[in-house]
């Protein structure tokens, strides 16, 4: 392929990725999520995935919809969020899931990328977390089938930290705003979230991206992830329904209660 990374298609783009793989999914709630790519890998019918995203989507759209078909076999995330089908699989013995403190997923992510096996955290010390026994699965009747394992501590300047070890994965998924067929990639605004550090962390990163351009058009400076960590590339139509840009709960306001109340008590 050259310099030219871009696939004809996501059904293309994600044939290859096997039953059992482990993915890093970039998106936060169904903000920057590679729903085009996660659909295709629905209609392949991949299962038995592992996978590591800061959530696991919502019960009819992104990783939910592979998660509610029976697909995935461990999350690695920061939240279960607002998926019930999560919390529902994951208490009934169904689901293995590793909660992970959210700055600490990201720096996880963005460590494997890096080269770095592992690295020290204040974040969890003194708490179940770093001494072990956190239900990662249950049996069928809620007892904890598995425990984490107690996490090798360290004290820094009087403080104690926990080592954390850098993830890699087989295969990335992530979406961005803007790409060039080199697979340097642009995010927009708060949907960059955990796509550029999932990137890093797969040895094959896919990036479906919503506008594609060639290679010079992208200022340098703009860029927020090099193509270096990208092997493929696929453009998704705005016409289609599974690249569509959810909202994951829409607030909304009336003008009464959007304005400011003035008097004794404002």
């Amino acid at each position: 392929m050259g310099l030219d990374k871009t696939v004809g298609s996501v059904d293309e783009a994600v044939a290859d990725i096997p039953d059992g793989a482990s993915l890093a999914v970039g998106g936060f709630g169904l903000c920057g999520v590679p729903s085009a790519l996660i659909a295709a890998l629905l209609r392949r019918g991949t299962g038995e995935l592992n996978v590591v995203s800061n959530n696991c989507g919502v019960d009819d759209w992104g990783l939910g919809l592979l998660l509610r078909a029976g697909r995935i076999a461990r999350m690695t995330s920061s939240y279960v969020g607002e998926n019930e089908e999560f919390a529902r699989q994951y208490l009934h013995g169904e689901l293995e899931v590793e909660l992970v403190p959210q700055g600490t997923l990201a720096e996880r992510l963005r460590a494997g990328g890096s080269g770095i096996p592992a690295f020290y955290t204040p974040a969890g010390a003194g708490t179940q977390l770093a001494r072990g026994g956190l239900p990662w699965r249950h049996t069928p009747d809620g007892r904890v089938a598995v425990g984490s394992p107690p996490k090798e501590t360290r004290v820094f300047g009087g403080r104690e930290h926990l080592l954390e070890e850098g993830i890699t994965t087989d295969y990335a998924l992530v979406r961005a705003a803007a790409g060039d067929r080199h697979g340097n990639l642009v995010f927009h605004a708060s949907a960059r979230n955990f796509n550029p550090p999932a990137a890093m962390a797969g040895r094959v990163t896919v990036a479906e991206v919503e506008r594609l351009v060639e290679p010079g058009e992208l200022d340098p400076d703009a860029v927020h992830l090099p193509g270096v960590f990208v092997q493929r590339v696929v453009q998704v139509s705005p016409d289609d329904p599974a690249a569509e840009r959810r909202v994951e709960r829409r607030c909304v306001r009336t003008g009464q209660e959007g304005g400011v109340r003035r008097g004794a008590d404002a």
